[in-house]
């Protein structure tokens, strides 16, 4: 087995050329209503006709409330398929396979975006740099509306011509926040104990799966411990979860460890790597996908050798779009940060996204 080993998936009986999947990643290039935009066109398509054997799109809000932010692709109505038809008929014009990874911002949906004040599973103050945003707690209403918005926005994919969705449960989101102990406070069905704090993302996987063919995937991303501000997140209950999702349907797991390589936080004294440890506890006919820092074809393949079928890229993909055709190459060195502008825009990123990637330190160069 190596990179360019086709992987087949098991439920739904599709079968990618490649081990090598374009990590969902915010690009702010779509339109004020959530249409497709024309850069997110070029940037998705372009990474598809370069040899990436999954593409999966950026977080795609599930209702008007739960967009996080400005040029965000979105999947909540109807008027939303026309350019997602022509988005996954574009990736497939090139062999690739097409995910669209839908979410709601929860606390992460500002009421400047929405015009709603945001809720979320407990009420708290959210904190943006010197900002302190009051979020209020989600009613039982809010709870149902938003599973119907998933399963209603997984529908939409399908009929769009995708091969699949991924539930965004990662990176402090609104799954991730019934998930977490430190923005999940309830002490009715949706929150407490372990069960019933992912009752939620178990809920919608559940909604989904029946909603949709056999044939279509639902993945789930998860942020497998804390990390940064994103906080609450035992690593053992990200086992169990993985573990229990695989075992209720997911087609394949995806953690965004930000290090794809590390040991567990909970863990570092120990041999085993994050990757492995996943990989014992989840069903084998369920693959692992893994994101977070592979830069080079070594990286990737190291993560495979411990577990991973399938690697994300993130950061690489932006700046070495053909990626995949270069790691045949057995002298291949990627080209690491900084990138110039043109570079990126060489690389078919739009200015938006290029603005968006100057927020990250030593990405884009400047001088």
């Amino acid at each position: 087995m190596d990179l360019f080993t086709p992987y087949h998936f098991k439920h739904s009986g599709i079968t990618i050329h490649n081990r090598i999947a374009l990590a969902p990643m915010t690009n702010l290039q779509s339109k004020d209503d959530g249409t497709l935009g024309e850069d997110e066109y070029r940037w998705l398509v372009r990474r598809a006709q370069e040899g990436f054997g999954m593409i999966i799109t950026c977080a795609a809000h599930v209702s008007s409330d739960g967009q996080g932010w400005k040029g965000e692709l979105a999947v909540f109505d109807d008027f939303h398929i026309s350019g997602l038809t022509r988005l996954s008929a574009g990736i497939h014009q090139y062999g690739s396979i097409a995910v669209v990874q839908i979410f709601h911002g929860g606390a992460r949906s500002p009421q400047d975006i929405t015009g709603s004040q945001p809720w979320s599973a407990s009420e708290h103050i959210y904190k943006v740099g010197n900002k302190e945003i009051e979020v209020r707690e989600g009613t039982i209403e809010d709870i149902t509306s938003v599973i119907d918005s998933f399963v209603k926005a997984a529908v939409r994919a399908e009929r769009s011509g995708f091969d699949g969705v991924e539930l965004h449960g990662a990176h402090g989101y609104l799954l991730h926040q019934f998930i977490s102990t430190m923005t999940n406070k309830r002490t009715d069905q949706w929150g407490g104990s372990f069960e019933n704090r992912t009752r939620l993302i178990r809920t919608i996987l559940k909604g989904i799966k029946s909603s949709v063919s056999s044939k279509f995937m639902v993945g789930v991303r998860l942020s497998p411990e804390d990390k940064y501000t994103f906080q609450g997140i035992d690593f053992d209950e990200s086992l169990q979860l993985a573990k229990l999702l695989s075992e209720e349907g997911a087609d394949y797991i995806h953690i965004s460890p930000w290090e794809a390589l590390k040991k567990p936080d909970k863990y570092l004294h120990e041999d085993k790597t994050l990757i492995t440890r996943f990989r014992e506890v989840m069903p084998i006919q369920t693959p692992l996908i893994v994101a977070g820092d592979i830069w080079n074809a070594a990286d990737a393949t190291t993560a495979l050798q411990l577990g991973a079928d399938i690697i994300a890229l993130g950061r690489a993909a932006i700046g070495i779009p053909d990626w995949p055709s270069k790691a045949r190459k057995p002298d291949f060195i990627p080209q690491l940060p900084p990138y110039t502008p043109q570079h990126l825009r060489d690389a078919d990123l739009g200015e938006n996204f290029i603005r968006y990637m100057k927020r990250w330190k030593g990405f884009v160069d400047e001088s």
